[in-house]
């Protein structure tokens, strides 16, 4: 994460200088034991003393989007309040294999910060049911859709549902936001960079969190 970049500097290139959207940059302390480096600074010397997680970080200019196309039977919509017990079920299954789980508390504190878009908070739905999910921000000042989160059950994935989550989400940043950005961990086995790239996001920035590793012990 690249601090102190003025707005005009992060908009030139917004995934090559920070790691974060532009409003996260300006609020986040890094942690003490914590080096963020993007992979033209990175070296494997770092190794020595850190251990690595690469994350991708790439871009939508949101022009020319690719049609909607939902899965028979499915419905995308906007997610309510009371569909939060549905979302953190939703979360934790999809990240069983990374061991990210939510809560309420945590879902609740996401409409706290100055880019909550409720309008960008979107699910799959199936005979009333929640399969998927995407969660997405939106900050005024940047004019930037930020998607932080997308799951899709397990046994509903290879169906269309991500697709049809992401380009859903993106119609509706147009109008609103200028460009749209995700970020994600290179080496997760669902390969979550493959599917926003058939979704039209382009870039080649990779960042590099970089954790002290006496301090993973």
């Amino acid at each position: 994460m690249t601090s102190g970049i003025t707005l005009s500097e992060y908009l030139a290139n917004p995934c090559g200088l920070s790691s974060v959207p532009f409003w996260k940059a300006q609020e986040v302390l890094l942690p003490e034991n914590m080096l963020i480096v993007h992979g033209r600074e990175f070296s494997y010397e770092l190794l020595e003393t850190y251990e690595d997680t690469p994350y991708f970080r790439i871009m939508h200019d949101l022009v020319n989007l690719q049609p909607v196309v939902i899965p028979y039977g499915v419905k995308i919509d906007t997610i309510c309040k009371y569909d939060y017990a549905q979302l953190v079920d939703v979360i934790s299954k999809s990240y069983l294999h990374i061991d990210i789980k939510v809560d309420r508390g945590q879902v609740e504190s996401w409409t706290q910060t100055p880019v909550y878009a409720p309008g960008l908070w979107l699910a799959a739905y199936e005979h009333g049911k929640m399969v998927g999910a995407i969660i997405a921000d939106l900050d005024l000042v940047a004019h930037e859709g930020i998607i932080e989160w997308l799951q899709v059950l397990p046994e509903h994935r290879n169906a269309g549902l991500g697709t049809a989550l992401i380009n859903f989400c993106l119609k509706r940043m147009q109008g609103n936001a200028r460009f749209a950005t995700v970020s994600g961990q290179v080496d997760n086995q669902t390969r979550p960079e493959d599917i926003y790239r058939r979704c039209g996001f382009t870039g080649e920035d990779v960042w590099h969190i970089l954790r002290r590793k006496e301090e993973l012990k």
